[in-house]
């Protein structure tokens, strides 16, 4: 419990959704909040309701997923809840007085909120726990992705289209095809998969620039900033952003491979290596290594041969090379590694994140980096960190009990 008091005071005082998860991993409440620390903070407190009690006798940790603010927090609370189902939201979904954002099924599709779910045909999404935080997080996607709101079309263009928030298809100006990539792109939002639109409209400006077609290439690098801003995470693509301006990359750090060494009291020593693609976890491409030249306890040394055995590798297969390297520890981490990767002449950005005050250390600079603790490179970099922590961990168990146990 002391671990979880520790975790919950760390967090933001940030929008974003909160998750909890039992002994096991599995899920058990979502939640979302204009602060993260206060709301999550009231959890340990007294005076508690007697479900909430019940609730906080089985969470053992609590994740977190930062929003632009507690409109577009809603929504992603609401597509998590729908996702996993947790065992304490019952209510949500089960309470057919929540509103859900209807979809007509409609040549030219309109959406607007209700809260009556009919045999129509429509596509409703939802429900949601607040129809004011939920009327404002539609003016948010509106405004980037305008769409008819009408119940019934009308003869001539209404105001929202003079105010660009409606691509008035009762006149002409938006074709069906064109229309419905709308509808399904919003779909996507508020389902919460927008780094998944960030990723499909990436490809597709890159697409364009190859094509040499720049002002098609320039609207869709505008449309995918305004993506990174209803992100659950800032988005991926804006977490790549922040880290290439931070760290001052040449260029976006598409691939990251982060590794971390396991040992207790030197036995079952391994490494471990994840893989992020446009801040995801990859994990077809997540490595292990059990360590094979080193006795004893030394870290250093376990990390020169993981990067040694990884890179040398890459190197003699003429593989890809990922855009940036994260090792879990401090500066001498960093040297460490480094070192390796100059033996095998290869130039790959690199950076390491010490635990106690989360410093970053580069290659090319002696003093930490310290970034504020909400920023979309921080998170990303944290991600990845505690990723490779897990994996290794999850690696380091497999040694020891078939060490012990001989299976």
């Amino acid at each position: 419990m002391n671990k979880l008091k520790e975790k919950i005071a760390s967090l933001p005082d940030a929008a974003g959704v909160y998750i909890f998860k039992d002994a096991g991993g599995e899920i058990i409440y979502i939640g979302k909040a204009n602060s993260l620390k206060k709301r999550v903070v009231s959890y340990l407190g007294r005076d508690l309701s007697t479900k909430t009690v019940a609730l906080m006798t089985h969470v053992r940790d609590v994740e977190y997923r930062l929003c632009k603010n507690e409109s577009l927090a809603l929504l992603l609370e609401a597509s998590l809840i729908h996702q996993y189902k947790p065992k304490y939201n019952v209510s949500l979904r089960d309470d057919k007085s929540f509103p859900f954002v209807k979809i007509t099924n409609e040549e030219f599709p309109a959406i607007y909120i209700t809260r009556k779910k009919e045999a129509d045909g429509a596509r409703y999404i939802g429900p949601y726990t607040n129809v004011k935080l939920l009327r404002q997080a539609l003016k948010i996607i509106r405004r980037s992705f305008p769409y008819r709101s009408c119940r019934k079309l009308p003869q001539k263009a209404c105001i929202y289209y003079r105010l660009k928030l409606s691509p008035a298809p009762c006149i002409g100006k938006i074709d069906k095809k064109e229309y419905a990539k709308i509808i399904e792109d919003i779909v996507l939002i508020l389902e919460g998969k927008t780094d998944t639109l960030v990723k499909k409209w990436v490809k597709e400006m890159e697409l364009k620039s190859k094509e040499q077609d720049f002002e098609a290439a320039a609207k869709m690098r505008d449309q995918i900033s305004a993506l990174s801003a209803l992100s659950s995470t800032g988005s991926g693509m804006s977490q790549l952003e922040d880290l290439k301006d931070l760290l001052k990359l040449d260029r976006m750090p598409r691939r990251i491979e982060g590794f971390d060494i396991s040992d207790i009291s030197g036995e079952g020593a391994c490494g471990s290596m994840v893989s992020f693609y446009m801040a995801e976890a990859d994990k077809n491409n997540y490595r292990r290594f059990r360590i094979k030249t080193v006795e004893g306890i030394d870290d250093y040394k376990m990390l020169a041969e993981v990067i040694s055995r990884r890179y040398g590798r890459l190197a003699r297969e003429n593989l890809s090379l990922p855009d940036l390297i994260l090792i879990d520890g401090g500066r001498s981490h960093l040297l460490t590694a480094k070192k390796e990767l100059e033996k095998l002449k290869l130039d790959i950005p690199l950076i390491s994140i010490a635990k106690d005050r989360e410093n970053i250390y580069t290659g090319g600079r002696r003093q930490a980096i310290r970034f504020d603790a909400d920023t979309p490179a921080l998170n990303l970099i944290r991600k990845v960190r505690d990723e490779a922590h897990r994996f290794a961990l999850s690696y380091h168990h497999i040694l020891r009990r078939k060490e012990t146990f001989g299976r």
